[in-house]
Parts: C-alpha cells; structure tokens; sequence
C-alpha cells in the first residue's frame, strides 16, 4: 500500500513505512524543529505523511500523542517556516490522540530546506540531501518532451479507437461519471495531449494511428523478437507494433505470452501454475520503457523473449540522479506527461512503486531479481529470468500466509530473498531483518558484523528440509569452539597460526574466530605465543 492509497484509519495502520511516509510514538512531546525537517525531507522525496502517536512496528497500535496541541498554530508555522502548505488532521483512534501531517511535494525544480540545511530520508533518520539528488530536483525545470507539441501534427492522426480505450481507462480509475461527457477535444486538452487542438508528442506515443506514427514519429515503435536460444542471432518470430500504446499494450502481451510456459509446483495433493514470465512483472517493465525512453533519440524500444529469458531495452540512460542502485527509492520519469496519462489511466504509479512491485513479484515467485547490469548511459535494459529458484521457497511463503505478506515493505522481500540464498544482509536493511526476526520469519546467526539472517527453524521443518537448516545457521558456540580445540591440540608441539585456524571454520570471519579462540584461553584449554603474523596457538597441559 502507498501514500496515495491511504483514506481509511485502517489503511494509516497497515502502510509500510518508506521514504515518503513516517511513523513516531511521540507520547508526551515533538521538538517544532524536527517536525518541520521531517516535513521538508518528505517533501524533498515527492511529498508524504508523518504520523504521531503511532508505533513504528507492524502491526501498528495507537499510542496517543500529547504533541503539538495547538495544532492550528504548528500547520501554520511550519507552513511559513517551509513555503509549502501542510495540512493536518487529528484522530481519535480507540480513544488515542493520532496526528496525520500531510506534506506536498516540493515546487518543480525547488529543493526545500530548513534552517539552510536540505534534508532526505535515509534509513530510520534523516540525512543530507546528496548532489545528485539536489540536481535531479533542479533539472526538474527541464522541459517535459513528451509535453513539447508534435510538428506536423493533426488531431486526425490521431486513431479513435485509442481515445476510446483512453476514456474508458480514464473513467474506470477515477470513477467519475463526467468524463464520460467530456467531448474529445476536452478530454484531450484537459489531460495535457493536445494544446489549442495540437497533439504533442505524448499524444502520439499513446493513440497515434500506424500510418501517423510511422510519418511523425516512427522512433516510438516497439520491436518484439522471440528466440529459442537468448545468444541466437536469428529470430523466429519479430513482430513491429508501430501505433499508438493504447491500440497495442494488449496486444504486445499476446505475443509475448503465446511462448510463456507453466511451471507446475506440486502442493501435496494440488499442483499450482506458475507462469515462467509474471504478466504483472513484464507490463510494469514495458510501461517503464515507455514512460522513461528518452523519445529525442531514433532507436526503437525492444523487447527480446527466449524461453527463460526476457529483456526490454529502451533508448537513453536513466533520468538524471537515477542509478541502478537507488532506483527502488527513486523516481523521476523523463516523460511527465505520458506518465501522468499513464496514471490517471490505472496503469502506472506515479509514486515511484512500479520498480518495486516488480521487484516483490520475482522474490514471491522465488525467482531471480530483475537484472539491470546492462544499463548505461545510451540505454536502459531490464533482464527477466523465468526460473524458479527454490520451490521450497514458495511453500515457505504460503506458510506466512498472505495477510502477513500484505504487511511486508519491499525492505522485508528483500530480506526473505536473501535469507533463502545464504547472503550477507546490507546495512539498510538491519531495522526489517529485525523485524522479521521478532515475527519468528527468520532468524540471526552470529553477533556484531558478523550477524546473518537465514530462514526460521519452522520453515526448514515445513519443507522437511530440517539438515538444510543445520547447515545454514551453522554449528552452535560450544561446538565450533570444541572443533578449534581439537585442531590445536592436533597440531602438537608446534602449534598454528590463526590463518591455518580459519581452514577449520571458514564461514567465520577473523574477528569471530578470534572472539572463539580468546575464550578458549579464559577457559585454560589453549595459550598464544608471539605476536602479529608470527603468533601460534598451542594447547594447554589442561587440554
């Protein structure tokens, strides 16, 4: 769930915290000053909310706040203070004095800052706004090509039926009856694709004609190519859909779903249809493409299908202060205009979740990540692997079960994923690693640095997998210090070096080792001599 979703008491207690929404106790008191950087950073990340008198863990409680009581005065403030309207509410939940500030996002190409500082949210605090993150919010004032009139343009270019699929998306999301009323010519100039009766070239893009779009801006076809082998030069099947997006987005999923297999995973007495290519994961790539390309340039995007793999490649790198490292927590689309078309048509978020959901619907299906390697600055590429990596993995998440699922954060997927493979958790995600540890979903291993996240005991005794979890998390502290016992004691009179004691537990890092090792010594079972590289542990007579 988003910002943009929340209308209901319930949906503010269930909305995964992220960089555009924040949650805080605050039982008795907020500091003014932290109030309004919060609310500048929120506004700096595309606007949000900042809630008091809530718990920051899910499920969430209403703990009542007693901050901020002449709430009028504090909105208009921090108002004056920002140079932004903030709005705020206040609810009474189970009795519990809830405060919901909402905060707008900053003024295209104006960064906010408070007392001379521009802030952004960075893990569980607030950090200072990086350059590339003030640039990209000043390169916003950068004109919107997609929003720049379409030479040679007509509004006989553009295809009826694609005005009529426009209008009917329209309708369906905003559920308001007057659009149906609206002439085309006022539906189209109040969604911004023609200006005085002239289309631009967001309106080519989405409902131009064939011929039309061949004639005026044939750069905006999509190549579709099917290969049995990914390294094959030859194609067995092309397919060029050179037409407004609206006349073919169904279509171009026909294609690509005509060669998508099944995997079957057997369920005790049920077997279960996986398709090898999530419909929900490769639309959602497609529309990024299609949102982000950069349409100034003569290449066409592609989308390339073998029979575990496919690739869209659209022309143009990625928007500026967008990286592949930071595009989960990013969003700047190149072409405004489309996307917002795209939106208020129900196909894309605008709040930067697109990314995201795909992101989650690979790991849900145990399957790879999407792989943007081979992005650079002339194109953006996006690999999908159809394969499922560990079946088990699936059944482990159907023992979870789907409400908790509803719960998790991208951040909480992100931690499954890697708990499954083995991998060492980055820092960032620590606070949900956490939490999902407090949830019995996974477990630690290790302290300090060292610490590691695997799967909990449950699922390995779910899947019937329970030698796999031994292996996983390892030995416990007195087995591992009685296998580095044995091995000193072994190595006789001439004892050994720390390097040659890493062989015995090569998971452990030197520091746990050493951690290993130095109570060994308290204990009186072994002894050092010498100091640096030249040291070697011996055993004790006691030993």
């Amino acid at each position: 769930m988003t910002v943009a979703d929340i209308t209901t008491i319930d949906d503010l207690l269930m909305v995964c915290e992220d960089e555009r929404c924040e949650f805080k106790a605050a039982r008795s008191h907020f500091d003014f000053s932290k109030l309004a950087d919060y609310c500048a950073a929120l506004s700096n990340e595309g606007g949000g909310i900042l809630v008091l008198g809530v718990s920051d863990a899910l499920p969430r409680q209403a703990l009542g706040t007693q901050a901020f009581r002449s709430l009028q005065k504090t909105v208009a403030d921090v108002t004056q203070q920002l140079r932004i309207k903030i709005t705020a509410t206040e609810t009474s939940i189970d009795g519990a004095r809830v405060i919901t500030f909402r905060v707008p996002s900053h003024p295209i190409g104006q960064p906010i800052a408070f007392n001379g500082r521009y802030l952004m949210r960075g893990g569980e605090g607030l950090v200072p706004m990086t350059t590339d993150q003030l640039k990209r919010i000043m390169d916003e004032t950068v004109s919107d090509y997609s929003a720049t009139l379409a030479r040679g343009a007509a509004l006989d270019d553009l295809h009826p039926d694609a005005i009529r699929n426009l209008r009917e998306l329209w309708a369906r999301k905003s559920s308001d009856p007057a659009v149906a009323s609206l002439s085309d010519t006022q539906m189209l100039e109040d969604l911004g694709l023609t200006i005085a009766g002239t289309p631009t070239v967001a309106a080519l893009v989405l409902l131009a004609r064939p011929e039309s779009l061949a004639r005026l801006l044939a750069q905006a076809e999509v190549v579709f190519e099917y290969r049995s082998q990914p390294s094959s030069l030859r194609y067995q099947q092309r397919r060029e859909f050179r037409q407004g997006f609206l006349l073919c987005h169904d279509d171009l999923w026909d294609a690509i779903n005509a060669r998508n297999d099944v995997h079957q995973i057997q369920e005790g007495l049920l077997v279960r249809d996986i398709a090898m290519f999530s419909e929900k994961v490769v639309r959602e790539a497609i529309l990024n493409a299609i949102s982000h390309r950069d349409y100034s340039r003569s290449g066409s995007i592609f989308i390339r299908q073998a029979p575990d793999v496919l690739e869209v490649v659209s022309p143009g790198g990625l928007p500026t202060g967008i990286t592949t490292e930071n595009m989960l927590w990013r969003q700047d689309p190149r072409n405004r205009r489309i996307a917002d078309v795209l939106e208020r048509c129900g196909l894309v978020d605008r709040s930067g979740q697109g990314v995201r959901r795909m992101l989650e619907s690979c790991i849900r299906e145990s399957k790879p990540r999407p792989d943007y390697s081979q992005t650079d600055e002339h194109q953006v590429c996006v690999e999908l692997r159809g394969s499922i990596r560990n079946p088990l993995f699936l059944r482990f998440l159907e023992r979870v079960g789907e409400e908790t699922l509803k719960t998790f954060s991208t951040r909480d997927f992100m931690v499954l994923d890697l708990a499954d493979r083995g991998d060492k958790l980055p820092a960032d995600l620590s606070s949900s690693a956490q939490r999902l540890r407090d949830m019995g979903v996974v477990e630690s291993v290790g302290r300090g640095r060292g610490v590691r996240y695997v799967l909990s005991r449950r699922y390995y005794q779910f899947t019937a997998s329970a030698g796999t979890y031994t292996r996983m998390r390892g030995l416990d502290r007195d087995t591992n210090k009685q296998l580095l016992l044995t091995h000193v004691v072994d190595s006789g009179s001439s004892g050994c070096p720390l390097a040659e004691i890493q062989q015995v537990l090569p998971s452990h890092s030197r520091r746990q080792l050493q951690g290993l090792l130095d109570a060994l010594r308290r204990e009186g079972m072994v002894e050092v001599r010498g100091k640096g590289r030249g040291a070697r542990w011996f055993a004790s007579a006691q030993a």
